[in-house]
This record gives C-alpha cells, sequence and structure tokens, in this order.
C-alpha cells in the first residue's frame, strides 16, 4: 500500500460516521457531553460499589476519573485553571490518604475540596453558558452537565455536614445511622429539582440551611440560565 492510499484509508476511518476517529474529535469537542455521561452512568453504578470493599475502591477510582473530566471542563471554560488544580489536587491526596492510609479523620476535607471544585467547574460552565448567544450543542451539553455537578457539589457538602454535625440527616430505616453517598446524592438531585421525592429529612441547622441553599441554587439556575437557552432557542427558530 502506498502513502497515499494509507492516508486516504485514515482519513476515510476519520470520517466515517462510526470511526473510531469521528467518535474522538466528537469527545474532545464537547468534554461537557462527556463528564454528563460518565457522571449519569455513575448514578446507575453507585450502588454496586457500596457494600463491598472492591466496590469501594472502584468507587474512589470513579470519583478520580470524574475530578479529571472536571478538570477538563474548567480548562476548556472560561475560569482560572490553576483554581481548579489547587482544589483537585490536595482533593486527591487527602483521599487517598483517608482510604488507603487508615487517616478517616482527613476523608471530611477532602470531601469539601471535592465539593468546591464541583462549585467551580459549574460556575465555569455557567460563565461560558451566559457569554455565548448562539446555543449550539455543546450549551445543551453543558447545561446538563452543570447541573450534576451541583448535584455532585451539594452530596459532597452534605457529607461534610455529617461528618461535622453527626445525626444532620435521617430517615426511617436505620434513622441513626450516617446516611450513605447514595442517599446524599438522591436528596440532592431531589432538592435541586424541586421534586420533593427525598426520604431523606436534615434535622439539624447547618443541614437544613444547605439544604435551602441547594433548593434556592436550583429554581436559580432553571429561571436564569436554563430559560436564557430556551429563549435564544426560539429566537434563532423564528429568524430561520
Amino acid at each position: 500500500m502506498s502513502d497515499a492510499d494509507g492516508k486516504d484509508a485514515v482519513g476515510n476511518a476519520a470520517s466515517h460516521p462510526l470511526g473510531f476517529g469521528r467518535w474522538r474529535e466528537s469527545l474532545l469537542s464537547h468534554p461537557s457531553g462527556l463528564l454528563l455521561g460518565v457522571q449519569l452512568i455513575g448514578v446507575l453504578l453507585y450502588p454496586l460499589m457500596e457494600d463491598t470493599d472492591a466496590g469501594r475502591a472502584v468507587f474512589g477510582t470513579f470519583g478520580i476519573v470524574v475530578l479529571a473530566l472536571a478538570l477538563w471542563v474548567v480548562n476548556r471554560s472560561p475560569t482560572i485553571n490553576w483554581v481548579a488544580w489547587l482544589l483537585a489536587v490536595p482533593s486527591v491526596a487527602f483521599s487517598l490518604l483517608a482510604n488507603l492510609g487508615g487517616r478517616a479523620e482527613l476523608l471530611p476535607v477532602a470531601y469539601l475540596l471535592e465539593s468546591a471544585l464541583y462549585f467551580y467547574a459549574a460556575a465555569g460552565l455557567i460563565a461560558y453558558m451566559l457569554g455565548d448567544h448562539r446555543v449550539t450543542l455543546d450549551e445543551l451539553l453543558a447545561a446538563g452537565a452543570t447541573f450534576t455537578l451541583l448535584a455532585w457539589a451539594f452530596a459532597f457538602a452534605f457529607l461534610v455536614c455529617q461528618a461535622w454535625y453527626p445525626g444532620s440527616f435521617t430517615t426511617d430505616i436505620d434513622p441513626q445511622q450516617p446516611r450513605s453517598w447514595m442517599e446524599l446524592l438522591f436528596l440532592s438531585f431531589s432538592l435541586l429539582s424541586s421534586v420533593g421525592l427525598s426520604d431523606i429529612v436534615p434535622v439539624t441547622a447547618p443541614a437544613r440551611a444547605l439544604a435551602m441553599m441547594e433548593m434556592f441554587g436550583g429554581v436559580m439556575y432553571i429561571a436564569v440560565v436554563v430559560s436564557r437557552l430556551i429563549a435564544l432557542t426560539t429566537l434563532r427558530m423564528r429568524r430561520d
């Protein structure tokens, strides 16, 4: 095969609808979409990871992957990159020390840094969406990724609150036990979406304060960001 034939073969593979090059180009063009997909897959996989040591190890690895994707998203948004790295590196270090080095007291610090990173990444995506006056697929994927980032950020904030204020969250099943990550993530999604379907109840003042902030954040996200995307899409359709 000649060099020209080889280049043509590579070009055809990249341009083919199911070719690896096309998929790679699409993922690189829409990192927020990849982040959204990974987080939604995590929602389905987390229940399988909580009850065994191997599952918790996979859970930790999965968390690092989500953090890496969040950093990638921040690198492509109009935010300061070193702030994200300043939050991510200590978070991973504290998490590894807590889980592998037996330093459980460091977990709340790792959770706090992860929460701050997800809030920061969400703020970067919101700034990106508000700074663009043309709605594209990337903006729509960013809207979904921002929602999941906020849900993750508040869930980690709930974990910190639970560690610092034991008994902050209760439910009918084992009310005195600390709530699991999946339970607090479920609460976070319920509050952020304002559906009110969670059986987890915040009972301490700090927990209720965080819950109220998430309710407010969810309503404002719909009112400011999502409504703007809808208005821009409608305006574009009318012009076309």
